[in-house]
């Protein structure tokens, strides 16, 4: 704890220190901020929020650069050292902790406080997820997503399945429930028998019933956390703990049922699903379910045809009687090396202002943090025909689980993701999480 409040106390001082340097503005009088975001999709509603908010100012100006996943973060990293980085940046939980630990990213409360803001208009707790563990304010919610089934209802309807039974599955770790039952019948083998008829061949499949996308690290945000949910199990029992759960005996039945459907040849192997998109599996028909964010919701229904006809379903109800998403946010971070520590703030209120979230809710691309924009994303999609209601109901029914935010996350994530990798290739068993839980706990001691 205390450790935080010395990084706080220290970004703090950077705040004060970049002010000075950037007291005297540019000799034109103008300023042009820089501002970074990873996802094509969302881009041109973030182009109009910028060409909207230099309508607002006389002197501030915003070039919006969208970079690649990796690339983003690779650049951002580098620019903290290199001073070359974004003003402002789209962030990551997985990622600002050790930001925010080390100084890299301004605290906004004195700004909040100044403009007197009203957080309580974002989704409730949105606002929590970029604190740090004193309270201190990092960021502004920009959006949120949670988790639901994507499936072709092409292949649900020649299976003899309706609409309502996908969005009534239920699910637990000992046989698996009816979500293993349809993703059973789901599956067909090369000759046209299904993964629960006789002759079936599991070496030899054309469409699998559920796809793997990868093995979900320390966190399985779209691969198993809605399941671990409803057995009441989570990462860490609060944000910011110092210690994880990965030994706890709900989590390895868990994740030995969702290595089962490998061994049954209803999901692809880890080496399979390697280097390949979820989504255009998908599509192509190479996998009739798949459990993903509702980030993806655009790319998915963008993508329908003849032959591809998507739909959404909630995820599996669990031994609680419940359906859980994990629900993680997105803000936007002033990174501690601009030069235009002010003129930042004022763009990142308006990004995470009403003005800025209305224009991205009508994009119909994500959910706004912003209640009343989220209702206008919900419109919005429902325009083009997309029935969201499995992720937005997660949100209204109150049954999402935090994405886990700590410290040392890069190495928690070091830790776990090659035993899940392990495990998830049949190298390794499940007894495998005691010791990586060890040593995840050790790095807090």
């Amino acid at each position: 704890m205390k450790r935080i409040t010395i990084a706080s106390t220290a970004a703090v001082g950077i705040v004060a220190l970049l002010a000075g340097c950037s007291a005297g503005a540019p000799s034109d009088g103008k300023v042009t901020l820089s501002y970074g975001l990873w996802d094509a999709n969302q881009l041109p509603a973030y182009e109009q929020c910028a060409a909207d908010f230099e309508k607002t100012q006389d002197d501030i100006k915003v070039k919006v650069e969208q970079v690649g996943w990796d690339e983003y973060w690779n650049k951002i990293t580098t620019g903290f050292v290199s001073g070359e980085n974004f003003d402002v940046f789209t962030s990551h939980v997985a990622f600002y902790p050790e930001f925010q630990a080390s100084g890299q990213v301004l605290p906004l409360d004195d700004y909040i406080a100044a403009d007197k803001l009203d957080t309580s208009i974002y989704q409730d707790g949105l606002v929590e997820l970029w604190q740090d563990p004193d309270g201190v304010q990092y960021g502004l919610p920009k959006d949120f997503d949670t988790i639901a089934l994507f499936y072709n209802s092409q292949f649900t309807d020649a299976a003899g399945y309706t609409a309502d039974d996908l969005a009534s599955l239920t699910w637990n770790p000992e046989d698996g429930g009816t979500y293993e039952d349809v993703i059973a019948h789901l599956t067909v083998d090369a000759n046209g028998v299904r993964g629960d008829e006789p002759g079936f061949d599991k070496n030899n499949v054309a469409t699998y019933g559920l796809w793997m996308e990868a093995s979900g690290g320390a966190d399985g945000q779209t691969q198993w956390s809605f399941l671990t949910a409803s057995l009441g199990w989570s990462q860490t029992d609060e944000p910011w703990a110092d210690s994880y759960n990965y030994d706890a005996p709900e989590f390895a039945d868990t994740i030995s049922w969702w290595y089962s459907l490998v061994e049954k040849g209803y999901m692809p192997s880890l080496e399979a699903q390697t280097g390949i998109a979820w989504a255009d599996q998908l599509i192509a028909g190479k996998a009739a379910l798949v459990p993903n964010g509702s980030w993806m919701t655009g790319h998915v229904f963008g993508a329908a045809s003849d032959t591809f006809t998507p739909a959404l379903a909630s995820t599996p109800e669990g031994p609680d009687g419940k359906s859980w998403s994990m629900f993680n946010g997105l803000a936007d971070n002033i990174a501690a090396t601009t030069k235009h520590p002010d003129e930042a703030w004022e763009w990142v209120k308006y990004l995470g202002s009403a003005d800025c979230q209305d224009v991205v809710a009508d994009s119909a691309v994500v959910f706004p943090a912003i209640k009343t924009s989220t209702e206008k994303a919900v419109a919005a999609f429902e325009a083009k025909g997309v029935d969201v209601a499995a992720f937005a109901d997660h949100v209204t029914d109150g049954t999402t689980v935090l994405y886990p935010i700590t410290d040392h996350k890069s190495d928690v994530n070091a830790t776990m993701t090659p035993v899940m990798e392990s495990i998830m290739s049949g190298k390794s068993g499940t007894d495998a999480l005691v010791g990586a839980n060890d040593q995840v706990n050790g790095l807090f001691k």
